[in-house]
C-alpha cells in the first residue's frame, strides 16, 4: 500500500479517509477515531490503537509473565481484608 494520498476538503470541512487506508487501519463505518495534533501533522488513530500502542510501551517495564489486572486483584483484596 502506498503510504501517502491527496484528498479535498470539503465546504463543510469533511475529508474522505481513502478505502486503502481505512483498511490498513481496520476502520469500518461508525467507528470513532482520535485526531492530534503533532508539530505541524494531524494525526488520526482509534481508542482500540491507542490502548494497544500504551499496552506495548507497558510491556516493556514488566517482567515476563506478569499479569497487571492479578497484581491488582491481589491488591484490592488485601486492601479489603484490612477495610
Amino acid at each position: 500500500m502506498n503510504s501517502e494520498a491527496r484528498a479535498r476538503i470539503n465546504e463543510n470541512g469533511r475529508v474522505v479517509i481513502p478505502a486503502a487506508f481505512r483498511k490498513a487501519l481496520g476502520l469500518n463505518p461508525g467507528d470513532e477515531v482520535v485526531f492530534r495534533l503533532e508539530d505541524d501533522e494531524l494525526r488520526i488513530t482509534t481508542t482500540k490503537q491507542r490502548i494497544a500502542r500504551a499496552q506495548r510501551h507497558a510491556r516493556k517495564y514488566l517482567k515476563p509473565g506478569t499479569s497487571l489486572v492479578d497484581e491488582f486483584l491481589a491488591e484490592r483484596r488485601e486492601a479489603a481484608k484490612r477495610e
